[in-house]
């Protein structure tokens, strides 16, 4: 997500469902997956094409796999059987037993405990649950039955395992969780127990009523809900809510007003949940459960600012959000940060050292321009660590935003320091990109592509667009870094004679005669196409940032295919002649710092024709180039074709090289066929 770029995607076959989550052996660091009930699949990072993965089809219908860091990974089948991976995969036709009779499962979860995995799921059967515990080396099963409670039902579940006892939260219709003590052990004789509920938690505060829809347990004292909160006379508002169970408070809510698919994940401190349109990330950390805090009277000077059990202000509190648009690409952004202590929390003083990310971005906000600039540059006076970086992005932001709202300020120089001297990136400060290209800062936008690892691909095509749409005139007068063309671009003297090599690594005019409709004579001649270069120095320099940037080919595909034809054509020109001035040299390297290698070239050559291909071929102006384009690349593939030939002399040289013997003196004639 940091990164916000897809390491992998993998598709089954028209008409195949995915029937199940697909889940990480931690132990051998591949993908498992289940379409179509029974057909399993086993993969690795490096495998492309799923339909060639490892596949094994079972006996019975799967309702879950479970995956385990140190347990290996359990399934679970609709009909209550639990099989270890390794056990299933010995005999994948093995019958599985029934262990439910018309009954569903709603949820299920695993667990180590005493080195053994344990699996615990719960059933529903005419408005009746159940639990069931596995522990499938052992082949144990214990059943137990859950305190019917009228006009309440469970709505959502999650568990923990402590002390050989699992304890169960019910989430239920009437508004409450409960609590119900699970244990491991059961005496084989004793008849099915019914296990009795407690209540834990009322979802009401000040009136308004949480109607839940997910939990997950934070830890012994702490439960997060994602729900609807609905207050008297007002309309209902999804929201996010942070519970103390020990002393039945509401530590913290965010309100989510794009609406959630109500669901709700924890992984290592870090919520999970779907906001609209985007998946949203958010980094939590829970403070010592006490009453001071609880009530938000805590005023520990070694934890400022930290009145709630949440601390939300720190870099964390930055959400990463994937962008789900409608042609399934991935952006990342950081929305803007909230401050969400509950409001009966009260705000403790803090101490300016101390203060984090968040912090610093609502100090900063309506602070005077000055008291900006002198914080950043107490900031960058620092050494760089984690959290100076995060005030870094929070001052930076203060500044984009102070811009915008005041046009006539805009503190360029700090921000070139900025970029210049700190390892950011884009989702640090994301307002920054925008407000260089709102200001037409091409020196600002040429070093974030250049640094910048995580750059969106929509930021990446409005550069380029930015690029190739500013006039040569304004070029000329705007601060540009020339180093990565000024060793292979004539920055003083252009459109002038020159005298150019016959051979360009396989290709002349003589040998290409015969396929090609036009003489291109192979003395002095004015440089044209891939010999010229078809823009000026500033606007090379500007597009090998963009050819620098990293992006997923998927996700600005559908980006290039809205460039103007013009504009895709002059981009095209210029990628033609960097590759026939890398296709000049023997290494096919360009000279000069940061200059394009010909891996980037050809790959931006080849996205530029998927999305303007049509276009290109009945266009005019296009037509020499696509034909100069297509008789070099032929030229190359012609002079390869030849080396291909000769590679097996070339070999038994070299063998003979090592067999001579270095004291002797001889001539020899090898005679190539």
């Amino acid at each position: 997500i940091s990164d916000q770029k897809p390491l992998g995607c993998w598709s089954v076959k028209h008409g195949q469902v995915l029937t199940c989550p697909v889940v990480c052996n931690f132990e051998t660091h591949e993908y498992i997956a289940v379409h179509d009930d029974r057909v399993l699949r086993i993969w690795k990072n490096e495998d492309i094409n799923l339909d060639k993965a490892f596949k094994a089809t079972l006996s019975a219908d799967v309702h879950r796999i479970h995956s385990l860091p140190h347990g290996g990974p359990l399934v679970l089948f609709r009909a209550g059987g639990v099989r270890t991976l390794d056990v299933l995969l010995e005999a994948p036709q093995q019958e599985i037993e029934n262990v439910i009779s018309d009954e569903a499962i709603r949820w299920s979860e695993a667990f180590v405990e005493n080195h053994q995995p344990v699996v615990i799921f719960a059933t529903e059967k005419d408005g009746d649950f159940f639990v069931y515990v596995q522990k499938p080396k052992q082949e144990s099963v214990h059943k137990y039955r859950l305190e019917p409670q009228e006009l309440s039902q469970p709505l959502s579940f999650t568990a923990y395992l402590k002390n050989q006892t699992v304890t169960l939260l019910c989430l239920c219709s009437n508004d409450s969780v409960y609590q119900v003590l699970v244990p491991l052990q059961q005496d084989p004789e004793e008849e099915e127990q019914t296990l009795p509920r407690s209540l834990l938690l009322n979802l009401s505060v000040s009136g308004s009523v949480l109607k839940g829809t997910s939990l997950v347990v934070l830890d012994k004292d702490h439960v997060a809900v994602l729900g609807s909160l609905a207050a008297p006379g007002q309309d209902p508002k999804e929201c996010l809510t942070i519970w103390n169970t020990k002393f039945q408070t509401l530590q913290t809510s965010k309100e989510l007003p794009l609406g959630t698919s109500g669901q709700l994940w924890c992984y290592e401190e870090k919520f999970f949940l779907t906001h609209g349109k985007v998946l949203t990330v958010i980094m939590y950390k829970c403070e010592t459960s006490s009453l001071a805090a609880a009530v938000g009277k805590l005023k520990d000077s070694q934890t400022p600012g930290v009145s709630s059990c949440v601390n939300w202000n720190t870099l964390e509190d930055e959400e990463l959000v994937v962008s789900f648009q409608s042609q399934e690409s991935v952006a990342l952004r950081a929305e803007s940060r909230m401050n969400l202590r509950s409001r009966r929390s009260g705000v403790a003083k803090m101490q300016p050292g101390n203060l984090s990310a968040g912090q610093h971005s609502l100090n900063l906000k309506d602070a005077p321009t000055s008291v900006l600039e002198s914080k950043l540059r107490q900031l960058m006076s620092e050494a760089q660590t984690p959290d100076s970086q995060a005030s870094i992005g929070s001052v930076v932001t203060a500044l984009a935003n102070r811009s915008k709202t005041n046009p006539k300020y805009y503190p360029q120089s700090f921000l070139v320091q900025l970029v210049e001297t700190r390892d950011l990136s884009y989702s640090l400060c994301p307002d920054l990109m925008a407000l260089a290209l709102e200001k037409k800062d091409m020196y600002l936008l040429q070093i974030c592509l250049q640094r910048f690892p995580d750059i969106p691909e929509d930021i990446t095509y409005a550069c380029l667009k930015t690029f190739l749409s500013i006039s040569e005139g304004h070029l000329r007068s705007t601060e540009v870094d020339l180093d990565s063309v000024i060793c292979y671009i004539d920055v003083e003297i252009r459109n002038k004679e020159v005298k150019t090599e016959v051979v360009e690594n396989g290709f002349n005019a003589e040998l290409d005669q015969d396929m090609c409709d036009t003489e291109i004579p192979n003395q002095t001649r004015s440089k044209s196409d891939g010999e010229s270069c078809p823009v000026g120095p500033q606007r090379a320099a500007l597009l090998n940032a963009v050819l620098h940037s990293a992006y997923s080919e998927t996700f600005l595909l559908p980006h290039l295919k809205n460039l103007p034809a013009q504009q895709a054509i002059l981009f095209l020109r210029y990628l033609y002649y960097l590759y026939v001035k890398c296709s000049e040299k023997v290494n096919t390297t360009l000279p000069g710092v940061r200059s394009p290698t010909i891996n980037q070239v050809m790959d931006w050559m080849c996205l530029l024709l998927d999305a303007h291909f049509t276009v290109m071929v009945i266009m005019p102006e296009a037509k020499e180039l696509l034909s100069n384009l297509h008789k070099f690349v032929r030229a190359q593939v012609r002079f390869y074709s030849e080396l291909n030939k000769i590679e097996g002399s070339l070999r038994e040289l070299q063998r003979l090289n090592h067999l001579r013997d270095s004291q002797s003196y001889s001539i020899e004639v090898l005679e190539i066929i």
